[in-house]
Order: C-alpha cells, then sequence, then structure tokens
C-alpha cells in the first residue's frame, strides 16, 4: 500500500551555517551532532493516518555525510498509538522503501528509541523544536532580496529530497543524549535548516 506523507522539516547541527555535509564536504567539526525532525501535517502508511504526529532523529556522524555509519536514537511522538509507532519507524528505518529508505541507507546503528511529547512549531518563519527533556532549539531563516527566504536546491545531500531547504540558523541548540550514548550539545547560532516535505511510495 506504501506511504504518502506530507509536512514540515526542522533540522539543528553543530556546523556553522551552511553546514557542509549539504554539499558533500566533510563537517565543520570533523563529526556532526544533528537533530532531524519531521512534523506530518497530512499522510498515511500502509492505510494507517499518522497526520499531526511528528518523528525526531538525533544523530551522531562520524565522518562525512556520504559515508553513513550515523548512530542514531529515534524519538516517536508520544500521541502516537502502537499502530501509528510501528508506521512511522517502518517508513523512516527504511523498511517500506522510497525516498526515505535513501536516507535511512545512512544510519549505521540505532541506539534507542524513544517516546516523547514533541513541540514542533514553524510560524512565521521561526521554528521551535523541543523533545521531551532530551532537546530545545529554536531557529529562523536568512532572507534576501524582497525578504524572500533564502533557499537550497539540487544539492548532492538533502533530508527533504525533491523539496528546496531554507538556509537558517539556530539562536539555540540545546541536546541532553549522552543517556542514549550521543554527545550532548549546547550551542547558539550555528546550523539550522527548515523545509516542507512530500514524500511518497
Amino acid at each position: 500500500m506504501g506511504y504518502h506523507l506530507e509536512g514540515d522539516l526542522l533540522e539543528v547541527c553543530d556546523c556553522k551555517v551552511l553546514c557542509p555535509c549539504w554539499i558533500g564536504e566533510d563537517p565543520d567539526n570533523g563529526t556532526c551532532d544533528t537533530i532531524l525532525a519531521y512534523k506530518m501535517k497530512s499522510g498515511t502508511i500502509n492505510g494507517t493516518d499518522v497526520a499531526g504526529l511528528s518523528l525526531a532523529l538525533m544523530a551522531h556522524i562520524p565522518g562525512n555525510i556520504l559515508k553513513g555509519n550515523w548512530s542514531v536514537a529515534v524519538y516517536v511522538d508520544e500521541r502516537a498509538s502502537k499502530a501509528q509507532e510501528e508506521a512511522l519507524l517502518g517508513v523512516w528505518t527504511g523498511k517500506f522503501g522510497g525516498p526515505v529508505a535513501d536516507l535511512a541507507k545512512f544510519v549505521g546503528k540505532v541506539l534507542a528509541v524513544e517516546r516523547a511529547p514533541i513541540t514542533f512549531t514553524l510560524l512565521e518563519g521561526r521554528g521551535i523544536l523541543k523533545i521531551g527533556t532530551a532537546a530545545d532549539c529554536e531557529m529562523a531563516p536568512y532572507k534576501g532580496a524582497g525578504d524572500r527566504v533564502t533557499t537550497l536546491n539540487d544539492s548532492v545531500f538533502s533530508t527533504i529530497p525533491g523539496s528546496p531547504a531554507y538556509v537558517s540558523k539556530a539562536t539555540k541548540y540545546k541536546r541532553r543524549t549522552a543517556a542514549v550514548g550521543l554527545p550532548d550539545v549546547n550551542l547558539e547560532n550555528h546550523n539550522a535548516i527548515q523545509g516542507h516535505f512530500r514524500f511518497d511510495c
């Protein structure tokens, strides 16, 4: 039956703006510690409605992003039913194929799967992401002439394949993930990405 998902992405990492990973270069620090959060505005997975739910991946990328071997902790919206959780995990682990499986292939190790309250808001360009006690982030996009948001298109790597990414800055990026085997992060004014996605399989 496949899946059809539409929604928003909020992403932060410890690279400077713009994160080199998006153009296939090595991360600024030699490694990259990131959060990728997806909010489904609408969508079904094998007939299961997942509209309104969020899922986040917290990852440690040990080198060039295209070489994979990421270590990841997955956070599922605590409001999800068991069926919805299984459906979301099926997509983001690559089990159900499609464009998200192209992202999942970079994961080498899943350290944990947690349920947590996820606050994901995107209003007039300002993004707020909170994941239980594990993450607290705020960001806003850069803008150019005519107050148009600065976009990144046709990059060698993307967490929202097929859609433009909005180049942003995180005024706050706090991650408390040592308990699941990932480095803690506490930064200001580093890389962020926003965007809209549509995934079909």
